[in-house]
């Protein structure tokens, strides 16, 4: 769709030819913005509630600058995720008000709130290595607008940890669990709760981990019902689809 058709639309809707319902089923497929590298999708708040994403790994920061400074234009809130140092001085230049999280390596610009639902999203960590996939599922569901809870370095080698904090976790919503190794925290966690679990595996092992493959594994091959998995090290979706969740 052009910029005449959408003009169309609208005169159609103040002649009271189209109906509004029709109108917006048409615009929610408006085109994209072509930067001639990247072709951005201002209206997918629209179809899916929540604006585009960038993935930051593989885009020079002056790109993913000129990325953000046109989804500034339109009032999007943004996340950047795996972006370094470089990108959030770059993105920073042109708004001071960015924020950088150097363990989830994300960058977050909120410019306005979302209403938060009553309940909340728990991250569940096995360990302290694990933190840089916490952090990126941490961000991803603050900007999208959920209250979060962390419980770290709580695996089950010393499950008693974990333990402790059970009501916690039990009056979650949803579940985020990340844990590398043999990944088996994500099968407990399943066996003691009745809401939904997702799990992420990390890289984080020695060398018979294969850079996180075992935990992805095992994690998939769970006995406990109620747990879904997300790809090694993928805190962005997790952070992602407990949003989804926890806003229904």
């Amino acid at each position: 769709m052009h910029t005449e058709e959408l003009q169309k639309l609208l005169e159609g809707i103040q002649n009271n030819t189209i109906e509004i319902a029709h109108a917006m089923e048409q615009i929610k497929s408006l085109p994209f913005e072509d930067l001639g590298f990247a072709k951005i999708d201002h209206h997918r708040s629209i179809r899916t509630g929540y604006p585009e994403v960038i993935y930051g790994e593989g885009k020079t920061p002056e790109q993913i600058t000129q990325i953000v400074a046109r989804m500034l234009e339109k009032g999007s809130n943004i996340l950047v995720t795996r972006a370094d140092l470089k990108v959030y001085e770059a993105v920073k230049s042109i708004y001071k008000e960015a924020r950088y999280n150097a363990m989830g390596r994300t960058i977050t610009i909120q410019r306005h709130e979302l209403i938060e639902p009553q309940s909340y999203i728990a991250i569940i960590a096995a360990g302290t290595s694990d933190l840089f996939v916490v952090e990126e599922a941490y961000e991803t569901a603050k900007i999208l607008g959920n209250r979060v809870e962390k419980i770290v370095d709580v695996g089950v080698a010393g499950i008693h940890r974990l333990l402790a904090y059970l009501p916690m976790i039990r009056q979650a919503k949803v579940l985020i669990v990340i844990a590398g190794m043999e990944g088996a925290l994500a099968s407990v966690v399943g066996g003691l709760v009745d809401k939904p679990v997702i799990a992420v595996p990390t890289s984080v092992g020695y060398g018979a981990n294969f850079g996180g493959l075992s935990a992805l594994l095992s994690m998939l091959n769970s006995c406990a019902s109620g747990v879904s998995v997300v790809n090694i090290d993928n805190g962005f979706g997790a952070g992602y689809n407990a949003s989804i969740i926890n806003h229904l």
